[in-house]
Parts: structure tokens; sequence; C-alpha cells
């Protein structure tokens, strides 16, 4: 580690002007959330493996920048070279350059890593003191990465109509009368799901997300695909042509953007404007490009003319979230499938627990003598979690994991977002909670699930604090809300039985989740972020409800299930405004060991064998006779 910043600072002082700071995202070239091994720059650089977080390295002190789902990770990853700054407890990025580097200092950046908005809000945020943000003209964590990952050719492919449920003409025509209504005459599309949605595409390019590497830049008249065009087989080719869309390599964005900019991009196509019917080209007093400011690269805004851009949230992110009814119908299918072979892993961890531990096991409360287990059986969160992708494998339609699982023993289940390694992972523990959130990509939908169980005697508080979980977990489930909510007005509906404990977690209680696409997706969520406030929840879109409580060194707890937002059926209608609900589509068993029923009310008790006798009946046709009757035990009605 020593030596990479040794060699950045080398080429730091190399540049002209020479960089008095450098800065390393974790960011792609599309400010991907997950992203390709070869674009792990900040993970190279830091040793730190966490999705979120920002490096500063300066001449002398490196810095690492991440929210309070790493906190503890980043502490255990990162070497003595560099110092942890808690997002939301430490001064932000910005406030600290500004205040710790000189006057006049040149901070580094590759401008295709970075977002528009981050960019123009550092240069503000760096003018007060003359620093300036320099664009490199080559990435500089690339020349030191000796063995940086080549980068892969895997095919584009078609995603079917039957998956799809909205045809590219359509998706097309509708995008183009949004730009129209803004006065735009052409839209740049960097988000890798947002280019994957618009054109039914989906490949393998980054490893747990469906997504090609590809640009898109769609006018009035012409689409475009930047992808390499290796990844891009005949047969795709012919659908893409049959809607209109032109294949070209994948950095002619570039010169593109540029073009597009001077309005010479169509011309250049010989397409016949108007033929899209929006508009023609004589009557048309669109000017503007438009770019999302927190997904396009400050890269391509550079190619640009300011004065004549739309920063403005791309519309494809809001119709994407909207899912239409085939796309839905998927979704409740997969996690239908995904909840069996949750069950199937839960039945069969507990008969292990039982046969190599001797454990009371998932149903009864008993403490277990620790005894020496051959090397060859013990389970550790690594095996088992590999047993848990065996069973969802064997589903229809399953195309892999939607993130790396997080299996997690006591301790390391405080670890938001803990991803445990072969080598160093912890063994299972019969006298420990067992957390694991995990989730899959199916060709009709994405999932993502958490459980935390107890297959020995859990303590008081540890029931407690589950109970409190649960509690949060049914309270936001259950809520009713009026059209224009946010998801900031909801978030403290997860928390309230928490904090009445004093208890919380450091993390945001919701967020969207594709259809065979990102686990995560915008640009609505739930969360006590300022940007749970920008878009309200509509129906028809979906969000998870997962809080958690976290207690370090000892053990970490979450309950999550997919929701989708439907129209309620409310007695009254204050201000004519509509009504919205949350519909459960995620079906496993709460474990009945961990909750403290004195502390749930009458109404909670009722939601949770209603919940549970759906189980039941919804997962049972996927169940052989011996899972059938683990989950009947399992979801036996309870009483206080």
């Amino acid at each position: 580690m020593a030596d990479i910043l040794a060699s950045l600072r080398s080429l730091m002082a190399s540049q002209s002007p020479p960089l008095d700071a450098l800065l390393v995202l974790s960011e792609d070239y599309h400010q991907s959330e997950y992203v390709s091994a070869r674009d792990k720059r900040r993970e190279f650089v830091s040793g730190f493996t966490g999705s979120a977080g920002l490096a500063l390295i300066t001449k002398n002190e490196a810095r690492l920048w991440t929210d309070g789902r790493y906190f503890l990770q980043a502490t255990q990853q990162l070497s003595d070279q560099w110092k942890l700054m808690r997002i939301g407890e430490d001064p932000p990025l910005d406030v600290w350059m500004s205040d710790n580097l000189q006057k006049e200092a040149a901070i580094g950046i590759d401008p295709w890593c970075v977002s528009v908005d981050t960019a123009q809000r550092w240069e503000r945020a760096f003018a007060k003191k003359n620093q300036k943000l320099v664009q490199t003209s080559t990435n500089l964590v690339d020349e030191i990465w000796k063995n940086r990952p080549p980068a892969e050719i895997n095919p584009a492919v078609d995603h079917p109509l039957e998956f799809a449920g909205r045809s590219v003409a359509e998706k097309l025509k509708a995008l183009r009368e949004k730009l129209s209504s803004e006065k735009a005459r052409g839209i740049i599309i960097t988000a890798l799901d947002e280019v994957a949605w618009l054109y039914n595409i989906r490949g393998s390019d980054v490893s747990y997300s469906p997504v090609v590497h590809a640009f898109a830049i769609v006018t009035l008249n012409s689409a475009f695909l930047y992808v390499d065009k290796r990844k891009v087989s005949s047969k795709v080719s012919s659908s893409l042509q049959a809607n209109g869309i032109e294949v070209r390599e994948y950095g002619a964005v570039s010169s593109d953007a540029a073009m597009l900019a001077s309005n010479q991009l169509d011309q250049a196509t010989g397409v016949n404007f108007g033929q899209n019917g929006v508009c023609q080209n004589d009557t048309c007093d669109n000017d503007l490009i438009w770019v999302d400011p927190a997904s396009c690269c400050y890269a391509l805004f550079s190619k640009l003319d300011a004065n004549k851009v739309l920063l403005q949230q791309s519309p494809l992110a809001l119709a994407k979230a909207l899912k239409n009814p085939v796309e839905l119908d998927g979704l409740k299918n997969a996690h239908i499938r995904d909840g069996a072979a949750v069950v199937q892993y839960l039945v069969w961890l507990d008969k292990q627990m039982q046969e190599i531990y001797g454990a009371s096991g998932y149903f009864l409360e008993g403490e277990v003598t620790s005894k020496k287990i051959p090397e060859t059986m013990k389970l550790t969160e690594v095996s088992v979690s590999d047993k848990l992708e065996g069973f969802r494998a064997s589903k229809e339609h399953f195309r892999g994991l939607s993130f790396p699982t997080i299996s997690s023993v006591g301790p390391n289940a405080a670890i938001i977002h803990y991803s445990p390694q072969a080598k160093t992972c912890a063994e299972l523990d019969p006298n420990s909670i067992y957390l694991f959130d995990s989730g899959a990509q199916y060709l009709d939908g994405t999932t993502d699930i958490t459980r935390t169980v107890h297959f020995g005697k859990p303590s008081a508080h540890e029931k407690a604090c589950y109970t409190s979980v649960l509690k949060g977990h049914i309270a936001l489930g259950n809520a009713r809300f009026p059209n224009g909510t946010n998801g900031y007005s909801l978030d403290i509906l997860a928390r309230i039985p928490l904090w009445r404990y004093g208890l919380d977690y450091r993390h945001g209680t919701g967020h969207g989740i594709g259809s065979y696409l990102n686990v995560h997706e915008g640009p609505h969520q739930i969360s006590f972020r300022p940007q749970a406030r920008n878009v309200p929840l509509q129906v028809s879109m979906t969000v998870t409800d997962e809080p958690g409580y976290y207690e370090d060194g000892n053990f970490g707890i979450r309950l999550e299930n997919v929701l989708v937002i439907k129209e309620a059926d409310t007695e009254f209608n204050f201000g004519d405004k509509g009504y919205l609900s949350f519909e459960h589509i995620t079906w496993a068993p709460y474990q009945i060991k961990l909750i403290d029923l004195s502390i749930l009310t009458p109404e909670e008790i009722q939601w949770l064998n209603r919940y549970h006798s759906k189980c039941r009946e919804i997962l049972a046709p996927y169940l052989d006779k011996n899972e059938m009757e683990w989950l009947k035990k399992a979801t036996e009605p309870v009483s206080a």
C-alpha cells in the first residue's frame, strides 16, 4: 500500500501543473454503484472493499470518506497509512479540502469518473481559496496499476418483451415526447441500467448487475448505442437497427457529444428530420441537450455548451422505477421462487446446525456446549452462502446473484455491508445471531431479502432488539399515506420502535429494486438523507423495507422485504389526494424464537400471523413434504 501511495505521489508531482492532491472515486465512467473489477480503483489504492467511498491523496496524507454502512469495515481494512473520515460525523470532503489545502492548490480528478453535480460542487467550494479542480488527461491510478484486470468481452443480449413489458419503440416515443416538452433536442444517457432498460438489452459486464458497458444518445430523430461492437451479435444488432438505433464504438461517445453540441450529429447520420413524428426540424425550437447531473460524467458535460444544457434528472429514472404490469407480475413470481429457496436454505441450515454443532435449532431454545468439529465438517459464512446460492440456482429463470451475499455471524453481523472472504470468514456459531442479506437476478425480476436467525438460546436483549426491528418493519409496511408523500417522511416509522429504547441504525430504510436490473434503483428511496425528499412515492414503484440494529463487537439484526406501492382503499379521501399503501411481495418466515411477543401489540401479532399464513399458502407448490412441514412449524399462529 505504501508503494502505491508513493508511486501516485510521484506521478502527481510530474503533472502539469503539479498536483497537490488527487481524488480517487469509487465510480466508473457511468457513476455506477457496483463496478467491474478493472474499475475498482479506489479499492486498489486504499484496500477498502466497500461499494461507497472516496479517497483523497495529498503530498503527505491519505484519507478515505465513507458512510455509516461501512465505518466498522473501513476501520478493519484501512492500513495505518490512511485516516477514516466518517460521513455525517467528520467534515465533508469539499469542506476539509478547502480548509486544509493551501491557497491555489491543484486537485487532480479523472473527469470520466466524477459526476457533473459533484464536480461543480467541488469547484464552488475550492473557489473560496482559488483552489482548482484539474482534469487529468489519463487516470493516474491506471498508470501505476500493473496487474489491472483486462476488459472483458461479454455479449449483449436482447431482453424479450415477455419480461420487459414495453417495446423499445414505445420507450423511445415516450422519451422523445419528454425531450420535446422540455425544449431539448437530445439527451446523453450514461447510467448503465437506463441504457439497458431503454433499449431492452442486458449483459454481464458488471458482477451482480445484468448491464452492458455502454452509453446512449437519443435525439428527436435518431438514436445511438456506444458499446464495444464485439459484444453485439448480428441478432442483437438487427433488433437495435429495427428500432432505428445505430451501434457505434464505445469511445466514439466523446466526439459524438461534441457533434451533438454543435448540432451536427443528426446531419452526419443522414436521417430524415421529423421521421419520428415528434416535431419537424425546421419548426422545432428545441435547443437544449439534456444530461442528468448525478450520472453524467464531467468529461462528456465538458464537450457541451454549458448555456444550452438542461441539467435535470434523467426522465428514464422515473419511467424505469414505475413498473409496468408485466414487470410487476415478473417481480412477484421471482420473489415467490426466491422465497422458496430461502426456506429450503433455512431447513437445510437448521438440520446442519443441530447435527454438526448440537444446536437446539430454529425452534427450540437451549444452551450449546462447544465441541470439537472436524475441519471438513465445519460450516463457514462462505460455505453456507454458497449453499444458499445453490438453492436459488435451481429455480426457473435464475441468472446469478444480485449482490455479494452478506452472510454474517455474531460480531460480523454488526458490519452492515459485511462481505465474507473464504480465507478469513467466521465459522457458524450456534450461540450467536446469524444475519443473511441476499438476492438474485432472475429474467423476470431482481430480489433482495434479509432474515436474522439464532440456532441456540438468544438473550433477552437480543430478543428485545429483534422485536424492535420487527415492529419498525411492520409499521412501515402497514403505512398508508397521501399521494405526494416522499420516502423522507416515512423513514421515521421504521425507527420509532427503536428510538423508544435509544437504539437506531446508520443506513436508509428502503431503496427501489430493478426488473432484472440493479438491486439498488432510484430515483426514490426511504431514508433520513435529504435526497429522499426529491421524488414522491408513486403507484407501481418497488421499495425495500429494511430497518436494523447493529451492536459493534456483538451482533447485528436486519429484516428486509420488498414492497410494491399500490392505491389504498381508505374510507375517506381528504383533499382528493388519493392515498397509497404497500403490498409485500417477499415470502419467508420471521423467527418466532427471536420475538418477545409481550412487546408486540395485538395488531402486530395479527399482522404476523396473517403474513405467515400467506407464506404457507404461496410457497407450498415449491416445497417438498419435509420442507413444508418445517414451514408449517415456523409459521404457526402466535398469541401474546
